[in-house]
């Protein structure tokens, strides 16, 4: 087993389509892992190895690989840069150590690089950036460079003490790079980031600060120590440089993840107070993957936090008590490669087979009164489909199908609508939702109709109403008689059912009826059928027969009392309205705004965030339903957005009146 002190666990992310595979794929070959480098065009990567991301031609689900270089061993984990996959990205980033952002040096930094920045930088992780492809035509190390430090600052800064003194490292990869001596440009450039470093160095302690500011040069091992501080504070993102295709500048890269990146010993915080982490201590993990493998089963991926853990040992699940697992085989990983290995330290990925009740986000302990890690915190989705089965009865298949699939994509959401009855598959775009169903299909063997969603409307009043209904019936035997008077108001505390009568005209045992028959009416308002609410109903009068009253008979009269009133009382319409982040280039900036005002949206406010302009605006769900595919198109797939429920509003009369028009229609068809 590696020792935790020459362990580097990182994540790779970026745009898609910015190299991250054929980086990793170089990073594999280069450390004898792989006896050639595969391609994305030749669909024989070691991460792309599943059939949808071969058939697409890009990541769609993140892959976890292992390789030792100089003595340390790296476990890293290739991400997709596509929006709709950015579940895939939030686990790994969970997991990791550093976060080493792919940028692409001719498109600079995008909206794949934006979320990736973000996220690393909420995790709380070191943040590393590779600026790539600097052999093709119309790339521009400077121009990405300075685009980065509009996006994140000043503390962007080119590495040029990786190992220490290693200042010609750089200088030979730009030489290469650029195939002569370093661009005057770059000179500059590297001349103003010694300086950069330094400062961000100085700061990291009061007495180099001192010395520093009086002019004293600082120790090679001052430099070193100072850069580690700066970088794991976050003060500081190294940015490096190179081709991944032509392997230039990748091993001064690899030499700096050595130097640079930190290792696994370190704390945790748990419950606001921290944990050490050592060799050492009790054995505990996360959760961060789950993978159907079509020869071993389910794969549960682990990462160790702390501890060591063993082959063939019982474990406990602390995010479910009372649950404990078998660990047969651990496993380290390449793509689909397996490697047995005996035991697992801190900063190890290592998956397990069939486990029976552990999922993504669960912690794992050899000792059963740890207490369980933070969990992973998914965004919320952003798109649904109405879902049901293409033949009669693959309705309990399709459910288990997706169950299924969800062990291993916690964005796939599958619920009923209690207001449309609709079964609703929700995920993060149109892509990401027809894979799911691909799968379905594929792998589970039953076929899905998706269809754009019915609105959840709602209904209230905006006036008071009163109603009356006298319900009699008389055919032999025994008859039914009531009679009930009710009033009803707008009550934006919710709904409210209070009994006024008096003089004992309706008997008290009766009043339970006269409300259960109006909750069942408010089920189906007479707008087009939603459930109606914030309303305040009082019963306050009425007639009984000591005879042929029953409840029955109460209910009926409550429930038509209660349709006299409504339709006396205004009755409106209420939407859905979603709070919605657009995080575009500020290219689209007039289209978006423009956009959101035509889908009835009200502007809340702009910002700037790593990079990108963010618009806030509230838009009425029945305008965001088909979003994500238009925001793809209006942005050249170079826009991401987040959408959550804030509140119901009244829907303007001219939308409701066609609403209504439509709903009547389809009724009086069937």
């Amino acid at each position: 087993m590696t020792k935790a002190t020459e362990c580097r666990n990182f994540v790779v992310a970026g745009h898609s389509g910015c190299g991250k595979t054929t980086l990793c794929e170089l990073m594999l070959f280069k450390c004898g892992a792989i006896p050639r480098p595969g391609s994305v065009e030749a669909k024989n990567t070691v991460s792309d190895f599943m059939a949808d991301e071969q058939e697409k031609g890009s990541s769609i689900y993140s892959s976890v690989m292992n390789c030792k270089w100089k003595g340390d061993e790296f476990f890293f984990v290739d991400t997709p840069g596509y929006a709709e996959f950015i579940g895939e990205y939030v686990a790994a980033v969970r997991e990791a150590d550093a976060a080493l952002v792919v940028v692409d040096a001719v498109d600079g930094p995008q909206i794949g690089t934006a979320r990736a920045w973000k996220l690393s930088k909420q995790r709380g992780i070191p943040r590393f950036g590779i600026v790539n492809r600097l052999d093709r035509e119309r790339a521009d190390f400077k121009a990405t460079l300075e685009q980065m430090r509009r996006n994140h600052g000043k503390n962007v800064i080119i590495p040029l003490y990786w190992p220490v003194g290693s200042e010609a490292n750089f200088s030979r990869v730009v030489n290469v790079l650029f195939d002569k001596d370093i661009p005057a440009e770059i000179a500059d450039d590297v001349a103003e980031c010694r300086g950069l470093w330094l400062d961000a160095i100085a700061e990291t302690d009061d007495e180099l600060m001192m010395r520093y500011l009086d002019g004293e040069e600082l120790t090679d091992e001052e430099i070193h120590t100072g850069l580690l501080k700066t970088i794991k504070s976050g003060r500081t993102i190294p940015v490096f440089a190179g081709s991944s295709v032509k392997d230039i500048g990748i091993t001064e890269l690899m030499d700096a993840i050595v130097a640079l990146f930190p290792s696994p010993l370190n704390y945790v915080t748990v419950d606001g107070a921290k944990r050490k982490i050592g060799e050492d201590c009790p054995p505990i993990g996360i959760v961060f993957k789950s993978l159907n493998d079509p020869f071993s089963g389910q794969l549960t991926f682990v990462r160790t936090v702390s501890g060591v853990f063993k082959a063939d040992t019982d474990v406990y699940n602390l995010s479910r008590p009372g649950v404990k697992e078998r660990f047969g085989s651990l496993l380290f990983m390449n793509g689909k490669n397996q490697t047995p290995v005996k035991e697992a330290g801190p900063g190890a990925i290592f998956a397990v087979a069939k486990l029976k009740d552990t999922h993504i986000g669960d912690t794992i302990s050899a000792v059963q009164n740890e207490t369980p890690l933070p969990g992973i915190e998914y965004p919320d989705a952003v798109m649904s489909y109405a879902v049901s089965a293409a033949k009669s009865g693959d309705d309990e298949k399709i459910a288990a199908g997706l169950a299924k699939i969800r062990e291993c994509d916690p964005t796939v959401r599958l619920r009923r609508d209690e207001i449309t009855h609709e079964f609703l598959l929700s995920g993060m775009g149109d892509q990401h939702l027809a894979i799911v169903a691909k799968r379905l299909k594929d792998q589970f063997k039953v076929e899905a109709v998706l269809d754009t969603p019915k609105v959840p409307y709602r209904e209230t009043i905006t006036a008071p109403g009163e109603g009356h209904y006298r319900h009699k019936k008389q055919t032999g035997g025994a008859g039914q008689f009531a009679e009930v008077f009710l009033r009803i108001a707008p009550n934006e505390a919710g709904y409210e059912f209070v009994n006024e009568v008096v003089g004992g005209t309706i008997p008290k045992n009766f009043i339970p009826a006269v409300e259960k028959g109006v909750a069942e009416t408010m089920e189906s308002g007479p707008l087009v059928g939603c459930t109606v609410e914030k309303v305040r109903v009082a019963v306050y009068d009425g007639k009984y027969h000591p005879v042929d009253s029953n409840e029955m008979a109460f209910k009926i009269a409550g429930r038509m009392a209660f349709k006299e009133a409504m339709a006396q009382a205004k009755p409106v319409l209420l939407e859905p309205v979603m709070h919605v982040d657009v995080h575009i280039p500020d290219a689209y900036m007039g289209d978006i705004t423009g956009d959101l005002n035509h889908k009835r949206g009200r502007i809340l406010g702009m910002s700037v965030e790593e990079g990108m302009e963010v618009v806030a605006a509230e838009v009425p769900y029945a305008e965001m339903r088909k979003y994500a595919t238009e925001l793809r198109s209006m942005t050249q797939g170079r826009g991401s957005f987040e959408m959550n429920f804030v509140r119901y509003e009244q829907v303007p009369a001219n939308v409701a009146n066609e609403i209504i028009a439509k709903h009547q229609a389809e009724a009086e068809a069937e």
